[in-house]
């Protein structure tokens, strides 16, 4: 069975303890992302940026249904879970660009309609 390709951006949702993991993306916070490479899912995607970025093991594991599939403001994502507790030395980004936000503060701060759907379910009220 060949993997399915992910196309376009694919985001990763990685939460810990009531957090979200966002890098400062050079325009503001925003969550782990990147391009698929050739036959590579969405899952495989999201792991290894999350990666790539931040040096933290993830395994992208649970595809996010999209509420505006192929929106332009709703790229893919994908749930992850996290597989370090700390991150490697290997990250692109330095760790001042690198926070873990309470899921609160995270609903707000311009995530897509998808990724906002499903933190305010991991919300305590």
């Amino acid at each position: 069975m060949e993997p399915e390709s992910a196309e376009g951006v694919v985001q990763a949702v990685v939460l810990y303890h009531g957090r979200l993991l966002l890098i400062d993306d050079g325009g503001g916070w925003a969550l782990p992302s990147g391009r698929p490479e050739l036959s590579e899912s969405a899952g495989a995607t999201a792991a290894r940026a999350v990666y790539e970025l931040t040096g933290y093991l993830v395994d992208g594991t649970e595809p996010l249904t999209s509420t505006r599939p192929g929106g332009p403001d709703d790229p893919s994502a994908v749930i992850c879970q996290l597989l370090s507790e700390s991150p490697s030395d290997g990250a692109s980004l330095p760790r001042s660009h690198v926070r873990w936000t309470p899921i609160p503060e995270a609903v707000d701060s311009g995530l897509s309609a998808s990724v906002r759907s499903y933190l305010r379910g991991h919300t305590r009220v």
